[in-house]
């Protein structure tokens, strides 16, 4: 019998034109009343912030509105300070995957200091990855998204180093949401492409959860669903059909892909992503959708009983999984439009080894279900992708 272990943890979620009403309610239940709001610029300065504000009453203590995209330990250390000036004893974070994370590591720098190599996960000389113990009391976390990411059932924080020009880890169970509030108008604040790019997010992480070596028969039922979700919502973002019931189905799918892949980790394809993102100035999600095809030839035969789940996730069963997968997949990335090469989203070929360079030391390396030791390997999956 295979030995592992499905923890599932407590989350509630709160839908509907009047999901907002149950802010004031969670923080009377977390014993908060001196909640900060973390958001961006952009909803720093929209009426949504005031629906937001609000509902939460007496029981908000301010404003922090200088979330900045792929988390800057600048902008984390920013949030923190924010935080304990107001005395904060939970964050309502605002927006899209960067509010959510900021809050999170803002949260833990509050509680554990600034020191971020202490505090980040580490890999030794085997490539074992090691998360140091953080024990400092959390203050809860409740989340408002504005775009459907996997980043709101998470409890990893990726925080951009700006000195080291690469992403940490910053990882603590009691940074998971305490109760995430899904309202209409703020789910359609969102342009369509911000909302396709998170969603590609979930797609990429959801189709590596299947093929990864450590799922189990819960994990994957979120995933396999998850992935069916976002093959038929996709197609209809951006057209007459694109409506609130629609970006919340798209973010319940974000909730089953970020909590399958709880359980499973990633692989090369987010990556991949990762180090394109936070490097080029491109969204992770898309660049994800332009290495998946090569990341799934590459990983075919190590990963034989997930291709046959993933084929039967995107109704594409054959004899031939692989093929049938990779198919599917193109054939709905071409039906979207998303770029076919990295040199389409302007990566330079002169770049791709620091890419693959940077691609090591992600913690996600250590789950593709191909053993990845060296960056010449995903230097191969690059140079087919550019």
């Amino acid at each position: 019998m295979r030995k592992f272990q499905h923890v599932e943890t407590p989350l509630r979620i709160f839908a509907g034109a009047d999901s907002l009403a149950g802010i004031p309610r969670e923080l009377a239940r977390l014993g908060s009343s001196r909640a900060v709001i973390l958001c961006g610029a952009t909803l720093g300065r929209s009426p949504l912030l005031d629906l937001v504000l609000a509902a939460a009453g007496d029981r908000a203590a301010g404003v922090y509105a200088g979330v900045r995209t792929h988390t800057p330990h600048t902008g984390v250390l920013e949030a923190a300070a924010e935080l304990r000036r107001l005395n904060a004893d939970a964050v309502i974070a605002l927006g899209g995957g960067s509010a959510v994370v900021t809050a999170r590591a803002a949260s833990i720098y509050l509680a554990e200091g600034d020191d971020l190599d202490a505090m980040a996960t580490w890999r030794d000389e085997t490539g074992r990855s090691h998360s140091p113990r953080l024990e400092a009391s959390k203050i809860p976390q409740l989340i408002v998204p504005t775009t459907p990411n996997t980043a709101i059932v998470k409890a990893g924080s990726a925080v951009f180093d700006e000195a080291a020009g690469r992403r940490k880890a910053l990882f603590d169970h009691k940074t998971r949401a305490q109760a995430i509030f899904l309202h209409p108008d703020l789910l359609m604040s969102a342009p369509p492409q911000l909302v396709l790019s998170a969603s590609y997010d979930t797609l990429a992480l959801s189709i590596e959860g299947l093929l990864s070596r450590s799922g189990d028969a819960l994990s994957d039922a979120s995933l396999m669903h998850a992935t069916r979700l976002l093959q038929e919502l996709l197609p209809k973002v951006g057209r007459a059909a694109d409506d609130a019931d629609l970006r919340a189905d798209l973010t319940m799918a974000a909730i089953l892909g970020g909590r399958g892949t709880d359980y499973t980790g990633a692989g090369a394809a987010t990556v991949l992503g990762h180090a394109i993102g936070a490097n080029h100035h491109v969204d992770n999600g898309l660049a994800k959708t332009v290495v998946m095809q090569h990341v799934l030839r590459y990983n075919a035969e190590h990963a034989k009983a997930g291709m046959a789940k993933l084929a039967t996730a995107l109704g594409a069963s054959s004899a031939n999984p692989v093929v049938a997968a990779v198919s599917a997949i193109n054939e709905l990335f071409g039906e979207l439009g998303t770029p076919p090469t990295l040199r389409d989203l302007g990566i330079p070929k002169d770049a791709l080894e620091t890419i693959a360079a940077r691609g090591m030391e992600d913690w996600f390396i250590t789950t593709n279900p191909r053993p990845i030791t060296h960056s010449a390997q995903l230097l191969e999956v690059l140079s087919a992708a550019w």
